[in-house]
């Protein structure tokens, strides 16, 4: 699997799949979940309306609709707290789960953007090991996804993803 970290903006990619950092009404919101279904127009509300939400750690798959992506991957990250009440449990669980609905619909390419790392505050550098680990950690199997992005919005969060990319990958 290749893993990338890019700065773009992720409504704007043709991969299969993208994930949304989504809150747990599936409501969209502001930053990239406002952003997406901005993008992806109304047909996304009300998909998203029919699955009715989705617990912190988990994660729901819709049509991309308007989006050049055919699916977007709903993965509702913690809110951070302190790192006290599970929250890398929790962010741990949205990257495999949402690996695993890439891989069950059969995405070869699939565009993570920072989840949680915006409103809902998580330490973008604790949040960027957690998102390299699971997705590098992934077993290897039929229907995993061969290509992987990890896309950043701001130069900030850009370079501390690509360092900590490029450590796990020279250990």
């Amino acid at each position: 699997m290749l893993v990338e970290v890019i700065q773009a903006d992720i409504t704007t990619l043709e991969v299969d799949a993208i994930v949304n950092a989504a809150n747990s009404r599936l409501a969209g919101g502001g930053g990239v979940d406002g952003a997406i279904h901005g993008a992806a127009g109304p047909g996304l509300m009300e998909a998203c309306r029919r699955i009715g939400g989705c617990p912190v750690g988990e994660a729901r798959i819709t049509p991309g609709f308007d989006l050049p992506s055919k699916f977007v991957i709903h993965a509702v990250g913690p809110i951070w707290s302190g790192g006290a009440r599970g929250e890398s449990d929790l962010l741990r669980a949205c990257y495999r789960n949402a690996m695993s609905l890439a891989s069950s619909h059969r995405c070869e390419s699939v565009a993570f953007s920072a989840i949680s790392c915006g409103v809902f505050g998580y330490p973008v550098e604790q949040a960027a090991r957690i998102a390299v680990d699971e997705v590098l950690g992934t077993p290897p199997g039929d229907g995993i996804p061969s290509r992987v992005l990890l896309v950043c919005f701001a130069e900030p969060t850009l370079g501390i993803y690509r360092r900590v990319l490029a450590q796990r990958q020279s250990a």
